[in-house]
């Protein structure tokens, strides 16, 4: 539920969830606002340092530098040109009761709601019921969520080195893996991802004033 008010029948109560995450926006401004220590700390939790080792020489194109993550029991990883920062709070998040299973729920970054999903129904595997950070994921701009269990660290590998998509998947789904490190983490295509009409929801008439 968001929170004390029924769900419209027929669809999602995108009233009580905007204004809860009115809500949630007051509460961190005034906690920010009463304590600069506080501040500090929130700004940590929500951006991930992604600390870049240096890279191995290569040759240009061929190096990718990727964000390994855990989710919905699958090891994930996604270039970090297509991640822009990290929640490291769930409590930021709203969820939306009868949205589809896909969509984990909305988040209000930076004056903008942003739609929080989860890939693992794209694979054929059943949501996680697990709760924890949300990579924010876009070009030029955030245009995604997309929920972890875990941010584990930041590599770097060679596309020479991955192994073609399972063969188990079907077209659509190998359209968004780059392929398969030696570790068995999904290497997935940022651009096939933020195409995908499945993972994007019209917000546009849902605006928070």
């Amino acid at each position: 539920m968001v929170g004390d008010e029924e769900p419209k029948t027929g669809g999602l109560d995108w009233t009580a969830a905007y204004r809860r995450l009115r809500q949630l926006e007051d509460t961190t401004r005034e906690a920010a606002t009463a304590d600069p220590a506080q501040e500090r700390a929130l700004l940590d939790e929500r951006a991930l340092r992604l600390a870049r080792a240096t890279a191995p020489h290569a040759e240009p194109g061929r190096l990718l530098e990727i964000v390994h993550f855990h989710a919905g029991e699958q090891d994930y990883a996604l270039e970090t040109r297509f991640v822009r920062e990290v929640l490291r709070t769930s409590e930021q998040r709203v969820t939306l009761p009868g949205s589809p299973e896909q969509l984990r729920g909305v988040v209000l970054l930076h004056g903008e709601v942003l739609a929080v999903v989860e890939l693992a129904p794209l694979f054929g595997r059943p949501a996680s019921t697990q709760h924890g950070p949300v990579l924010v994921v876009g070009q030029g701009r955030a245009e995604l969520g997309v929920c972890a269990e875990r941010v584990e660290e930041v590599l770097s590998v060679s596309r020479d080195t991955l192994m073609p998509p399972p063969a188990a998947l079907g077209a659509q789904e190998r359209g968004l893996v780059a392929g398969l490190t030696r570790e068995g983490i999904i290497v997935l295509e940022g651009e096939a991802l933020l195409r995908d009409g499945r993972l994007f929801f019209d917000l546009s008439e849902e605006r928070v004033s």
